[in-house]
């Protein structure tokens, strides 16, 4: 953190003010805690200040250079602390800004370790040579051990293997990959060894391109301001404009420099916009800090006033729908095998128990869920694509794919195996055959379980944005549709690429809309950064979603997001109702010291007092009541 000279001078500024403001509360003389609040603004104030006169270069009155000259104007009127304050803030929430775009930096930078550095090239002799990724041509041939990460983008040539590939198109389970077949750089390689031809060059592979979208996205997405940054080069150079007025057109009618002087810089205070900015501020702020106790975490006040403005929501599926851990859902003996399902449950997970497959998991985290004892298991074998076999009470155990096992079978048992295989498979799940001695004996169908409180989200969703939700995925469309129809969902958008998701987002908001997009995966992290709104799950989710979010759910409670929105459209109500407040305020002061004589003590009262009032109305938000009535609102 302190790498960053932002964080540095933000944290120079904070220990000065803390230095400074016990020693004048306590009477301490004026030239013991003077310098340190001068010290304050200079090292909190010098750099947002002189990015400021940059941009007043430019022809632009720029919010850094507006925010030291209002801590400046606090000082020469004697609030020296007020102006301190306002700078150290200033200072922390740009360090904040600056460090959050560091860490995205990092995590893209770290999407690149999941490429490995070297492969092993086959010459044209048929010897093995290692080679650094970079020097891979179109052509070339490589070989991927068991448990290696694949090199480069291309096809198999010779060799079968299940590859996780889960990092590119969100799949949660392995992929088996056979001569033909497309593998990509960065993905993990299974049981098996494949030759792989290399089809596209290092800096054009799936992953590489991730890490341009992730960064092109972050960079050209329309900065988005506060409502009140909208308006502010208007009004503040309006005010600037009206003060000198004040304080010039009495002087050529002859009045008193010192009266003219005072009268203008009474104006100045009662119509600077601290009120007003003061009315943006805590509405967000609170929202922020009342989703964040309730595990949301909103990384700036710009996220959560923009998240009331979504009007159309994308879904991944794996990991932000469903818990993106395979789970056994089906447990089928086949009549005549003699085999209840507690039996057949026990026989699956004492042959899958040596399998490091996540299938083989399921099956065996089932069974302890049951509470069933497992036999031991002998001559344990496994064939990647086929599945695995092993001895267990006697009899030798087969489980694995039912269209490998059951090829070439013809016999009733064998028709009946394949019937019950290919019901399980059209419900959506990955259907698992048991053989017992070369029988079939029973099925297991196994699928990604749905979070609990994933249609109550989609229903509340489309509610709130007049619009059912979007789902997008990489994984297979039949698995796709059967979870989309589960909870609502109409538009399904299923065997997607990260590009591919890009371009599905960028079609949303080119027909104008907000779109709000929420994932997991590395996979997701460019439709994150493209979107209006990226909200990232937090248990599971890589470190680049995390990062590329602009929101993070920090305990993976899916009807937060609704919430959260309903918040946001809360906190804009409050901002509203706080502008009028101000308003009425800065109009009715300016009033009177335009047509009246105000006194600047009152002038300063009533502006003080209008900022204290738009503050506390805008810390309702803190409430646990309002989160209750924001999860009403949700639906």
């Amino acid at each position: 953190m302190l790498a960053l000279p932002e964080v540095r001078w933000a944290v120079a500024a904070t220990v000065c003010f803390l230095l400074a403001l016990p020693l004048q509360l306590t009477g301490t003389p004026a030239w013991i805690w003077g310098p340190l609040y001068a010290a304050a603004y200079v090292t909190g104030g010098w750099e947002p200040g002189w990015e400021g006169l940059k941009a007043l270069r430019e022809k632009t009155l720029d919010v850094d250079l507006l925010m030291v000259v209002a801590a400046l104007g606090a000082a020469a009127i004697g609030q020296v602390m007020d102006g301190a304050l306002l700078i150290v803030i200033f200072a922390t929430s740009g360090a904040l800004e600056a460090l959050a775009t560091a860490r995205t930096a990092d995590s893209v930078r770290g999407l690149l370790a999941l490429a490995p550095a070297t492969a092993t090239r086959i010459t044209s002799n048929g010897s093995e040579q290692a080679v650094s990724v970079v020097e891979l041509a179109i052509g070339d041939t490589i070989l991927v051990r068991p448990g290696e990460r694949v090199g480069a983008d291309g096809r198999v040539l010779d060799g079968a293997s299940e590859v996780d590939q889960a990092t590119i198109t969100g799949e949660p389970l392995p992929v088996l990959k056979e001569p033909g077949d497309e593998v990509f750089a960065g993905t993990v390689n299974g049981t098996g060894a494949l030759r792989v031809r290399v089809e596209r060059d290092a800096t054009d592979s799936v992953l590489a391109r991730i890490v341009r979208m992730v960064e092109e996205a972050s960079g050209t997405k329309a900065p988005t301001q506060l409502f009140i940054e909208k308006v502010e080069q208007r009004y503040s150079l309006g005010m600037v404009a009206a003060t000198l007025a004040v304080f010039l057109v009495p002087l050529a009618f002859g009045a008193e420099p010192t009266g003219a002087l005072l009268r203008a810089m009474t104006f100045m205070i009662v119509a600077s916009p601290c009120a007003v900015v003061l009315a943006t501020m805590p509405p967000l702020l609170s929202a922020i800090a009342n989703a964040g106790r309730h595990g949301v975490l909103v990384k700036s006040a710009v996220v959560m006033e923009r998240l009331g403005q979504v009007d159309a929501v994308a879904l991944d599926k794996t990991g932000t729908l469903t818990e993106g851990v395979p789970r056994v859902t089906d447990v089928r003996p086949l009549p005549g095998a003699g085999l209840g399902e507690r039996e057949l449950l026990a026989l699956s997970a004492a042959a899958e128990h040596p399998s490091e497959h996540p299938l083989a998991r399921a099956v065996v985290d089932a069974a302890r869920e049951w509470e069933l004892p497992l036999p031991s298991a002998r001559d344990f074998d496994s064939t990647p694509g086929v599945g695995v076999t092993a001895t267990v009470e006697g009899r030798r155990v087969t489980v694995g794919a039912p269209a490998r096992l059951l090829s070439g079978a013809a016999d009733s048992v064998a028709a009946h195996a394949a019937v019950h295989a290919a019901g399980l498979e059209e419900s959506g799940r990955t259907a698992v055959l048991v053989m017992a001695d070369g029988v079939p004996v029973g099925l297991l169908g196994l699928a990604d379980r749905l979070r609990p409180d994933a249609a109550a989200t989609v229903a509340s969703l489309a509610q709130l944005t007049g619009t059912a939700p979007t789902l997008l995925t990489g994984d297979n469309p039949r698995a796709a549709a059967q979870l989309a129809a589960e909870v609502g969902i109409a538009d399904v958008r299923a065997g997607l690429l990260p590009q591919d998701k890009v371009s599905a987002v960028t079609e949303v908001k080119r027909a104008g809309r907000t779109v709000l997009v929420v994932g997991d995966g590395v996979n997701d992290a460019p439709a994150l950064a493209a979107a209006h709104t990226g909200v990232a799950m937090g248990r599971a989710g890589s470190d680049l979603a995390l990062e590329t979010a602009d929101a993070v759910i920090v305990r993976d409670e899916l009807a937060t997001v609704p919430t959260v929105i309903a918040l946001s459209r809360r906190a804009r109500r409050l901002v509203v109702e706080n502008l009028v407040i101000a308003g009425i305020f800065i109009a009715g002061l300016v009033v009177w010291d335009l047509a009246g004589t105000l006194p600047l003590p009152l002038g300063v009262a009533g502006h003080e007092g209008s900022t204290v009032l738009v503050g506390l109305n805008g810390l309702r938000l803190l409430g646990e009541r309002a989160w209750r009535r924001a999860v009403a609102e949700a639906g």
